[in-house]
């Protein structure tokens, strides 16, 4: 194998694939803290892997004196050299028996290397369920939901994010049994496929993470794929392929649609940054803050660990019975960041259930947070 790229032009499809490449296999498995790089022709190829999720990004060879072939090479150092060179500066790659030579300039570098038949193959045959969207809706989906997955839970199923299609719509829904956030976008589905029922699929959470990475707010489309055990995204440029969750996730129509008698209106941004003062005085330990609504009052109190406190008034629409209750001041801090309506709606029933916080006047994105008692 050998081909010849400008620098840029190979950096960032390694930086894509990067990411996925964990330290944990120096051990079990070495291959797997390597790239494999294809060329074919004009055509570059990356894959990285963890046996969850993969990463595979092309780039084009304008050396039309590259020799097809296939290896693969420590992907943190082979980004660490290139990161090195100099802008717009070009470098050539050989290899030679179970080694490769890499040449920019006056520098050589020499790698060791794996054969490329020790490369986990990747599943070909993803399924036959597919719809597309743009980025930019994909990307606005995941950061609505995505950060109140869950992080090495027990309930294996919610360390993920649960991606539902029907009525002509993706729907994103992410909880940790303390907050679910949930949203929804249009989408075009494959006009091969059709569609009696939902179908759904549990991504997990580092196959959000990644995704999420490659994602940008254009308006190019992607292709998504769902098949019984993988899901598969491709872009113009990147593929990402990643295993499934097994289990059933929460019935999140029946929380999302809870109602209560006691709303109150406010600004968001008043509300968020009261948020934050209050959050100054807390660990990481404790985050619990009160709430107290009184007619067209919010009153927010805290008080830490070393009993120092704080307490402030913030203006809202509210003219229910007097109500107190607790919340994890963080989970609200992060509703109120995703948001981006000025105004924003708390509804409750009482002091001991679940309270529903959305943006007045969004077309999607609701979200659930359990009360905690202080």
């Amino acid at each position: 194998m050998r081909f010849a790229i400008q620098r840029e032009a190979f950096l960032k499809p390694l930086r894509v694939v990067a990411g996925v490449v964990e330290r944990k296999h120096t051990q079990t498995s070495p291959v797997l803290l390597n790239v494999l790089i294809k060329v074919d022709g004009k055509k570059l190829c990356l894959t990285a892997t963890d046996q969850e999720v993969e990463l595979v990004s092309e780039g084009r060879l304008e050396e039309s004196a590259a020799e097809n072939g296939a290896i693969t090479v420590p992907v943190r150092k082979l980004m660490d050299i290139c990161k090195t060179l100099s802008d717009g500066q070009s470098l050539s790659v050989i290899e030679e028996q179970d080694r490769i030579t890499v040449r920019a300039g006056r520098s050589r570098f020499t790698l060791s290397t794996l054969p490329a038949s020790e490369f986990p193959n990747s599943n070909d045959q993803v399924g036959n369920f597919q719809f597309t969207l743009s980025k930019k809706n994909l990307k606005s989906l995941l950061e609505q939901t995505c950060f109140a997955m869950a992080e090495q839970d027990v309930r294996y199923y919610l360390n993920g994010m649960l991606l539902e299609v029907r009525d002509n719509k993706l729907y994103g829904v992410a909880a940790d049994g303390h907050r679910l956030a949930f949203g929804f976008v249009p989408l075009q589905l494959n006009v091969n496929v059709n569609v009696t029922e939902t179908v759904r699929v549990i991504v997990p959470r580092k196959g959000v993470l990644e995704l999420q990475r490659i994602l940008d707010d254009s308006e190019e489309e992607v292709r998504i794929v769902f098949g019984e055990n993988h899901i598969r995204v491709i872009t113009q440029d990147v593929q990402l392929t990643s295993k499934l969750l097994d289990g059933r996730f929460p019935d999140y129509q029946r929380l999302v649609s809870t109602d209560g008698d006691k709303v109150f209106v406010g600004r968001r941004e008043a509300l968020k940054e009261s948020f934050q003062r209050a959050a100054t005085l807390f660990s990481d330990r404790f985050k619990g803050v009160r709430l107290r609504l009184t007619h067209n009052c919010l009153k927010i109190l805290a008080t830490n660990a070393e009993q120092d406190e704080v307490e402030e008034d913030v203006e809202v629409e509210y003219s229910g019975d007097e109500l107190e209750i607790g919340f994890n001041i963080r989970y609200l801090i992060d509703f109120l960041t995703v948001i981006q309506t000025e105004m924003v709606k708390f509804t409750f029933s009482d002091a001991t259930s679940s309270a529903r916080v959305e943006g007045v006047g969004a077309a999607s994105g609701v979200y659930v947070i359990m009360p905690m008692r202080i």
